[in-house]
């Protein structure tokens, strides 16, 4: 997607969510919801089906008034302004394209209100669609696109509108693996072009990471962490964030003692570790048995026996499944009856090991995460 304008710094806060409730009935759909969201940043609120992150979008779009709690948009209270009325647009999970519209009635939908001149009109519509890589495209039957070329068209609907908010309800999962990897990269650079505020709803781990500058991961109803796509991933807050971000091995560990700079731990299979402080910014419980993470690609198998490492452990292959570029493998360590998964990438010359083969593990205590 090409375009000319240079890439908006974020500055000020966009979005301001202050305690934001919703219930239907019975149901607490969003149980306090604070945050703020900044301009120019491409935010993403990742959860399960039912968490509430379509719900709280909904909300910020203005096709529902919350229960209780306020959101305000570039600094103005939005409560009783209409969804039409607010600097958002959305681009719908469907597309929601006209069929019996051309590309160039359909991005210019939204514009008819501005009462434009045929020649204004015809250059906001040109401009969009330029936008995102479908200049030429205006005299195109809306019925004859594929799956990536409708996504397109109501992305250049919503920019036409010149938001400051741009919304997105899933907006790549009826494309292929294929198309949908593709977009991902090109809705980012389109975002970091142009400078809007781009509020994704996703429930895909991986989309998440690659697109966002911050992410709120939510459940039943509340944002558990909010944080950059590395700190998600290298120090989740909880077990619940650790699980659905990524994969991640889990081991029971008792706290021993601590001074000022170091943890010390006892940590099933791998042993009496030391680990910093700034792995645990809360407290622990003296011979309180706890669990502790570690990332698969934080763990190596060791395959020239003249490699030395200073923490290692040896392991059974339990299983291994080779997925062309990366093999992951089940092992077996000491003290466990639940296998770790350990993944290692396919260099050239390198063997993939199967089930029974004994193996030494090593591991960095800089890679365990301790959570709350």
């Amino acid at each position: 997607m090409a375009t000319g304008l240079k890439e908006k710094k974020p500055s000020k806060a966009i979005i301001n969510l202050s305690d934001v409730k919703m219930s239907f009935g019975s149901v607490q759909a969003l149980k306090g919801v604070s945050a703020e969201i900044v301009e120019g940043e491409f935010f993403s609120l990742l959860g399960p089906s039912g968490c509430g992150k379509t719900t709280l979008l909904r909300l910020i779009a203005g096709f529902s008034e919350p229960t209780s709690g306020s959101i305000f948009i570039d600094g103005k209270p939005m409560a009783g302004i209409s969804a039409n009325q607010r600097p958002t647009n959305m681009v719908f999970q469907n597309y929601a394209i006209f069929p019996h519209l051309n590309v160039g009635d359909n991005v210019g939908y939204g514009l008819k209100r501005k009462k434009l001149s045929r020649l204004d009109l015809e250059k906001e519509i040109e401009d969009a669609l330029e936008m995102v890589d479908m200049a030429g495209y205006s005299n195109r039957g809306a019925d004859t696109l594929s799956g990536g070329q409708q996504q397109r068209v109501a992305l250049a609907r919503a920019l036409v509108m010149r938001p400051k908010v741009v919304l997105l309800d899933e907006p790549l999962s009826a494309l292929d693996k294929k198309l949908r990897d593709q977009m991902q990269v090109e809705l980012r650079q389109l975002q970091k072009s142009i400078g809007i505020t781009f509020i994704l709803v996703t429930h895909d781990q991986e989309e998440a990471l690659i697109m966002s500058d911050r992410i709120a991961v939510m459940f039943d109803g509340e944002i558990d962490q909010l944080a950059t796509p590395q700190d998600l991933y290298r120090r989740p807050l909880s077990r619940k964030v650790a699980s659905f971000i990524g994969v991640m091995n889990f081991l029971d560990a008792k706290y021993l003692s601590e001074n000022k700079e170091i943890i010390t731990l006892d940590v099933q299979s791998l042993g009496r570790l030391e680990v910093s402080k700034s792995q645990c910014p809360y407290g622990l419980v003296p011979n309180e048995i706890q669990q502790v993470g570690v990332r698969p690609e934080m763990m190596t198998i060791l395959l020239d026996e003249l490699t030395l490492t200073d923490f290692e452990v040896v392991g059974v292959i339990v299983n291994s499944e080779y997925y062309g570029d990366m093999t992951y493998y089940s092992v077996l360590l000491p003290n466990n009856d639940k296998p770790v998964t350990i993944s290692m990438r396919n260099t050239a010359g390198r063997p993939v090991l199967r089930a029974g083969d004994k193996t030494r593990v090593s591991f960095s205590p800089d890679s365990i995460v301790l959570f709350k």
